[in-house]
């Protein structure tokens, strides 16, 4: 659905949705596009200066244009109320449970991506600003035991299929933010806010990570790489980080 507007493939469980309301907008725009665009000619000819020599100061009597802008009005408010608040309301309020789902702290900084997992434990170590050095840019507190076994990556994140996964962003400068365009997600990442999104990932394979959010001279290359992958695949993937690491 969608590929004749040129959309990304749908690799989340709620991109068929989201594009629904693309299309169902691109419908009402091109009805516009062509209502006012008959209108406009038949204005050009019924207004033209032969056809009335003289000014017609009485002006336009029918009401038939504000019924139009009620009709528009309308539609716009379905698709609001109908469509836009709902799926946004279920991206907002409803999470599913932290442990039915993979939790990945994603660290924004000109110009990259940092994706902090927990390990084994499926507790995050404690990271503060006073442990940042250029190996360890995001600060993560290694003399912490729940930090042991850790893994972070860089410009990197994997995911498992068919499983949740929750995202936290926050950001060590200026506002950025994580859009990936195949799963039909985007959310700015403010300085001092940790702000959660979540999604099903449902198609296995490599997409693209782009910052959405003009944030410097670097800012075009601010990208990184997603890879869904089977539970297994993503074990082993983490396994390997984690021994790198050690």
């Amino acid at each position: 659905m969608g590929d004749w507007l040129g959309l990304p493939v749908q690799a989340s469980a709620h991109a068929g949705e989201i594009d629904q309301m693309i299309i169902l907008i691109h419908y009402l725009m091109f009805i516009l596009f062509i209502g006012w665009g008959i209108y406009f000619v038949w204005v050009l000819i019924r207004f033209r200066a032969s056809a009335n020599p003289r000014a017609d100061y009485t002006g336009v009597t029918s009401h038939t244009s504000s019924y139009l802008e009620i009709a528009v009005a309308a539609i716009e408010a379905v698709l609001l109320i109908g469509f836009a608040i709902p799926a946004w309301a279920n991206r907002v309020n409803e999470f599913p449970p932290e442990d039915e789902s993979t939790v990945v702290h994603m660290i924004a900084r000109q110009f990259e991506w940092h994706a902090h997992y927990p390990g084994a434990d499926g507790r995050f170590g404690r990271r503060d600003i006073s442990h940042i050095t250029p190996t360890n840019v995001v600060g993560l507190d290694r003399s912490d035991p729940a930090a042991a076994d850790d893994v972070v990556s860089i410009n990197r994140m994997n995911l498992p299929v068919d499983k949740p996964a929750i995202l936290y962003l926050s950001t060590q400068d200026v506002i950025h933010s994580l859009g990936i365009a195949e799963m039909r997600v985007k959310q700015d990442v403010i300085p001092g806010m940790e702000i959660p999104m979540w999604f099903i990932p449902t198609r296995a394979g490599d997409y693209q990570i782009n910052c959405s959010q003009l944030c410097g001279l670097g800012h075009y290359r601010m990208k990184a790489e997603v890879t869904i992958q089977s539970q297994a695949e993503f074990d082993a993937w983490l396994a390997e980080e984690l021994a790198l690491s050690q």
